[in-house]
């Protein structure tokens, strides 16, 4: 949907939802859960707010944005869990791999 000035007043978010500006989250979000960033990724995917608005709004940086957006093209919205980021970066070392290493070496 479009408003007078052709700027984009609506777009489906990522779980089918109807996003206005009004439906973003708030400016002042602290906490980023995996729906949140998705709604801000598709916000500016669809033209609801270009990449500069979203960082200004919500005080990312660009790399911390672009980062949200590749983890969601590589790996879908599971790809945002902070707490499995290492499970989706290849080359990492799994929880207790470390220890099986150090106990090897001594």
């Amino acid at each position: 949907m479009f408003t007078r000035d052709r700027s984009i007043a609506s777009i489906i978010g990522p779980e089918g939802q109807q996003l206005t500006r009004d439906s973003l989250p708030a400016p002042n979000t602290k906490r980023w859960v995996i729906r949140r960033k998705a709604e801000v990724v598709a916000a500016v995917r669809g033209g609801l707010l270009t990449l500069d608005e979203a960082c200004e709004r919500y005080s990312l940086t660009t790399e911390e944005f672009l980062s949200w957006q590749r983890a969601i093209e590589k790996h879908g919205l599971a790809g945002l869990r902070t707490t499995r980021l290492q499970e989706y970066r290849p080359g990492t070392l799994k929880a207790g791999s470390l220890k099986v290493g150090m106990r090897n070496r001594f």
